[in-house]
C-alpha cells in the first residue's frame, strides 16, 4: 500500500530538531515518525506531508524531500504554504487551503501517483484530509492527538472573554474543522476510550459524529521503541550522556545535593503541561526538598531558567511563573533544566536517573495518553502522572496499578503521590520493575502500526462503509477563504456554548 501522513505544522527531520522547543512540536511528531517508520518496515510505501519552512532560527526544513538514515520507503515531503518563515499553527489555516492543498495536488499530478489512503493528524492535517478527499476522491481516517474544545474548556472559556481567545487561539476555525474533519474521515482513530467517548462526545461536537457507533473509531495504543527505551540497552552516546546530565546537575545543584534521586519532567513548555504545578508541589513539601531535586527536561533550551526564551509565549506563560516561584521559594540549587541532544539520549538520561531511584513526572492538565511516561517506564523509572486523561486506561488495567495517579490542580495531592515513591525504596522497586515489564509486552509501535494497517485495509476493501453516514457541508470559508465567509462569533458561540454571542444562556460546557 502507500499511504500519506497529513501533518503540516510537524517539521520532520531525520535529527528530530526543536522536537519540544515550541508547543507545536512534541509527542505528536513522535507518533507521526514512529507509525510511519513502523508501517514502512513491513513493505509499504509513506510519505509524510508537511510545510517547507526557510526560515534561519529554524534550520533543517528547508530541503523539499528528506528521509531516515535507512529507511527507503519513507519520504518525508516538503511543500510550502504561506510566507518561508517558521508559523505557529493557529497561523496556518487560510495558507493550507489556498496553498498547501493544492501543491499537494499538483505535487502528486506531476508524480503521477497518489497515495491509496491518507491518515490525517491534528485539526489541520484532517482539514487537509477532507479537502484533498473532496477533489480525489481518496480516504482518509483522523487521529485529533488533542481536540479544541478539551482546550477551551481548561482555558476557562467564557462568553466574556470568548472574542479574545479567538483572536490568539482561532478557535472558529479550530472546532469547525475538527467537526468536518470527524465526520468526513473514514474513521477516527483515538489513543483511548477515554478519549472517544469523553471528548469527542463534548457538545462542540454534537452531531458531527456518534461515540457509539463503532464503525466510525478505532482505539489505537501509540507504542514504546524497545530498542531505544530500554533499561538493558544501551545507545551510542550513553556514557556521554551520562556526562551531559552531571555537567548539567554540577552547573545547577549545590554540591552537597548532586547524588539525590530526581523528579524529571520532560514534555514541550505549554502551559496545559503543568511544569508550574509540579515546581509548586515540590516548593510545597519540605520532604521532597529534603530527598530529591528536580530537572526538567527542555529540548533545545539548555538553560531556560537563567535565559530568556525567544518565543514570547513560551517564556511569559510557562518559563516567568516558575522562575517566579524558584525565587519566591528559595529552590536554586535544588532545580536544573536543560536539554539533550535526541531521543536515544533522552533514553540513556532515564536510564541515568533511573540508578539514583529517580521518578518521572507527567503532571499535565490533561494528557489524552501520554507516551512519555511509558517511555520513561520502559527505561526503568517508575511514573506519577495526571489522572486526567487516557493515561489512565494504560497504567491502570486488571485491578493493577501501574503508576501514581495525582490531581493536576492540587500541589498537595501531587506532592504526597510524589513522596510515595521518593521515600519508600520497595515502592519505588515493585512500580518500576512491573510497569517497564507491562509497557514492554503491550505498547510498541509494531503493534500500532498493524492496527492502522488492518483499519486501513478494512477502507480500502470496501471503500462503501465510511461514506454511508450523513455528511456535513463544507464551511463556505474552506472553500473559498474570504473574510466575509470566516467562522462568525456567533457561530463558534453557538457550538460551544449552545447559545448565540454575545447573549450568556445556562448551557455549560
Amino acid at each position: 500500500m502507500y499511504i500519506g501522513f497529513l501533518n503540516p505544522q510537524g517539521n520532520f527531520d531525520p535529527e528530530d530538531r526543536y522536537i519540544t522547543e515550541h508547543p507545536d512540536f512534541g509527542g505528536q511528531l513522535v507518533y507521526v515518525k514512529q507509525v510511519a517508520l513502523a508501517i514502512a518496515a513491513q513493505g509499504h510505501r509513506v510519505d509524510i506531508l508537511t510545510r517547507q519552512i526557510i526560515d534561519p532560527e529554524w534550520e533543517g526544513f528547508a530541503e523539499p524531500f528528506d528521509g531516515y538514515p535507512g529507511v527507503e520507503n519513507v519520504r518525508i515531503v516538503r511543500l510550502p504554504a504561506g510566507p518561508q518563515e517558521f508559523l505557529r499553527k493557529e497561523l496556518l489555516w487560510t495558507h493550507l487551503v489556498r496553498d498547501w492543498v493544492p501543491n499537494i495536488l499538483k505535487f502528486y499530478q506531476d508524480q503521477g501517483e497518489i497515495p491509496d489512503i491518507m491518515t490525517a493528524h491534528y485539526a489541520d492535517g484532517g482539514l487537509a484530509g477532507l479537502l484533498l478527499e473532496a477533489q480525489t476522491g481518496v480516504p482518509f481516517t483522523f487521529t485529533a492527538h488533542s481536540l479544541g474544545a478539551q482546550k477551551m474548556d481548561k482555558l476557562k472559556v467564557t462568553p466574556e472573554n470568548l472574542a479574545q481567545m479567538n483572536d490568539y487561539y482561532y478557535f472558529g476555525h479550530r472546532l469547525v474543522v475538527e467537526r468536518l474533519s470527524m465526520n468526513h474521515s473514514a474513521i477516527n482513530i483515538t489513543n483511548t476510550r477515554q478519549e472517544r467517548f469523553n471528548q469527542y462526545s463534548h457538545p462542540a461536537y454534537r452531531g458531527a459524529v456518534d461515540v457509539d457507533n463503532d464503525s466510525r473509531f478505532a482505539v489505537i495504543s501509540p507504542g514504546v521503541d524497545p530498542d531505544m527505551f530500554s533499561a538493558e540497552v544501551r545507545s551510542p552516546n550513553e556514557e556521554a550522556t551520562y556526562q551531559l546530565v552531571q555537567d548539567k546537575l554540577a552547573r545547577d545543584i549545590a554540591e552537597s545535593r548532586r547524588d539525590l534521586p530526581v523528579i524529571l519532567a520532560s514534555s514541550r513548555l505549554d502551559p496545559k503541561k503543568n511544569l508550574l504545578g509540579l515546581v509548586q508541589a515540590f516548593a510545597y513539601s519540605s520532604t521532597l526538598q529534603e530527598r530529591a531535586n528536580i530537572v526538567l527536561i527542555t529540548a533545545g533550551l539548555d538553560n531556560p531558567l537563567k535565559e530568556k526564551l525567544k518565543d514570547e509565549q513560551t517564556e511569559q506563560k510557562v518559563l516567568a511563573p516558575i522562575r517566579e516561584v524558584v525565587n519566591d521559594h528559595n529552590l536554586w540549587g535544588k532545580i536544573s533544566a536543560f536539554c539533550v541532544p535526541d531521543q536515544p539520549a533522552l533514553a540513556a538520561t532515564y536510564r541515568f536517573l533511573a540508578q539514583r531511584r529517580s521518578v518521572f513526572a507527567l503532571p499535565s492538565l490533561f494528557e489524552p495518553f501520554g507516551l512519555a511516561p511509558l517511555e520513561a517506564a520502559a527505561a526503568g523509572l517508575p511514573v506519577v502522572v495526571t489522572q486526567n486523561g487516557g493515561i489512565t486506561e494504560s497504567l491502570q488495567t486488571d485491578n493493577q496499578d501501574y503508576g501514581v495517579l495525582i490531581d493536576p490542580d492540587d500541589p498537595a495531592d501531587m506532592a504526597r503521590g510524589l513522596e510515595r515513591l521518593i521515600c519508600n525504596q520497595q515502592e519505588w522497586q515493585s512500580f518500576s520493575q512491573r510497569t517497564q515489564q507491562l509497557v514492554l509486552n503491550h505498547y510498541t509501535w509494531e503493534s500500532t502500526a498493524q492496527c492502522y494497517l488492518n483499519r486501513i485495509e478494512q477502507i480500502l476493501l470496501s471503500p462503501e462503509t465510511h461514506r454511508c453516514v450523513p455528511r456535513l457541508p463544507i464551511h463556505p470559508f474552506w472553500r473559498n477563504p474570504q473574510p466575509e465567509n470566516d467562522v462568525s462569533l456567533a457561530e463558534l458561540s453557538q457550538l460551544y456554548f449552545g447559545h448565540d454571542y454575545p447573549s450568556v444562556g445556562k448551557f455549560s460546557p
